[in-house]
C-alpha cells in the first residue's frame, strides 16, 4: 500500500509514503561521508580502468583486453619473481658445487637446499627404478636400509651416481660382473644346487644339510674371491652380503639357483654426464640421508 509522505512523530523524519501493515518507511538520507566514499570509488574505478588492464574486447577473431597505460601484467610480476628465485638458487648451487660433501653436511642452510633439490632430482631421474620412496624392487636396491652393494659413504655414493654401474659409456663405471656358472660350464647342475643350499644356509634358510655341506667346498673354490670366506661380501667389488636377510633378486631356492646358473649384472646409468655437478651432490646427500648412509 502507499500513502502520502508525512513526518514521523517519533523521529521527526519524513516518510517515503510507503506503508506495510501499519509500518511506515522512513526517508533517512545516507550519511555524507558514505555518499562521498561511493563517488570516490566510482572515480577510482574509472581511473583504474584506464591505468590497469581491465576491459575485454573481441577483435580479429579473438578475445583481447585493454593493456592499461602502465602496461602492468601479473605474468610479468611472476616472471620477475621467478628470475629472483632462480638467481638466488644459482648462487646457492655454485656454493654446493664448490664445497666438499662433508662440509655441506655441516652447513644447515646449504643442507636444507641440497636435500630439497636432491629429492626433486631423485623423483625426476631415479624413482622409475628405485621407487618414489626409494624402496626399490626386484633387481633395484632399496636405498632406505643399510645394505650397500658398492658402499654407503658419501664418497661411495658419489662415485656410483656419477659413473653408474656397468654403464658402457663411462670409462670409470663400476664393472664387476657375477659369472654364469652353469651357462659357462664352470659348475655342473648338481654343484649349482649344492652351492645354492650352502648360500641359503648362511642366512639360516637351507633345508638340505648334506647338500649345503657339499656346497661349502664348491663355494670356497669359486665364490670366496668376491663374497669372502664368511659370505659377507665385498663392497669394493659390488659383491652382496649373503648372510643377511636382504635379497636383491629374491632369496628362495629357485631364484638363488637361477642367480648362480645365469649370473646377475644390473645396470645403472652414469648421471655425471647428464646432471650438473651441484645436482649430483644434491642427489648424493639425499640418498645418504634416507637412513642407510654410512
Amino acid at each position: 500500500m502507499s500513502d502520502h509522505p508525512i513526518k514521523d512523530d517519533v523521529s521527526g523524519v519524513d516518510t517515503t509514503g510507503h506503508e506495510w501493515d501499519g509500518i511506515r518507511e522512513l526517508n533517512n538520507p545516507l550519511p555524507k561521508w558514505w555518499i562521498y566514499t561511493f563517488y570516490a570509488c566510482i572515480a577510482w574505478a574509472a581511473v583504474y580502468w584506464v591505468v590497469m588492464p581491465a576491459w575485454p574486447y573481441f577483435w580479429d577473431g579473438a578475445w583481447h583486453h585493454t593493456k592499461g597505460v602502465i602496461g602492468y601484467t601479473q605474468r610479468n610480476e611472476v616472471g620477475n619473481e621467478l628470475k629472483l628465485v632462480a638467481a638466488g638458487r644459482a648462487e646457492v648451487m655454485k656454493q654446493i658445487a664448490a664445497m666438499p660433501l662433508q662440509d655441506i653436511v655441516k652447513n644447515d642452510n646449504l643442507m636444507e637446499v641440497a636435500l630439497a633439490g636432491g629429492k626433486a632430482a631423485f623423483g625426476d631421474n631415479c624413482a622409475p627404478c628405485h621407487g618414489s620412496g626409494a624402496q626399490g624392487s626386484k633387481g633395484f636396491p632399496n636405498l632406505n636400509d643399510d645394505d650397500w652393494l658398492w658402499g654407503g659413504t658419501l664418497s661411495d655414493i658419489e662415485t656410483t651416481v656419477t659413473h653408474g654401474i656397468r654403464w658402457e659409456a663411462d670409462a670409470d663405471t663400476r664393472e664387476n660382473m657375477m659369472p654364469r656358472f652353469l651357462d659357462d660350464s664352470i659348475l655342473k647342475s648338481d654343484e649349482v644346487n649344492d652351492v645354492a643350499e650352502y648360500v641359503l644356509s648362511l642366512s639360516g634358510h637351507s633345508t638340505d644339510a648334506a647338500a649345503a655341506g657339499r656346497g661349502g667346498a664348491v663355494f670356497a673354490k669359486n665364490c670366496v674371491a668376491c663374497h669372502g670366506a664368511d659370505g659377507k661380501g665385498n663392497q669394493k667389488l659390488g659383491a652382496p652380503n649373503l648372510t643377511d636377510q636382504i635379497w636383491l633378486y629374491g632369496g628362495d631356492k629357485a631364484t638363488v639357483v637361477e642367480t648362480i646358473s645365469h649370473g646377475r649384472g644390473g645396470v645403472m646409468p652414469a648421471w655425471g654426464g647428464r646432471l650438473a655437478p651441484a645436482t649430483i651432490k644434491e642427489l648424493v646427500l639425499y640418498v645418504h640421508s634416507l637412513g642407510g648412509g654410512q
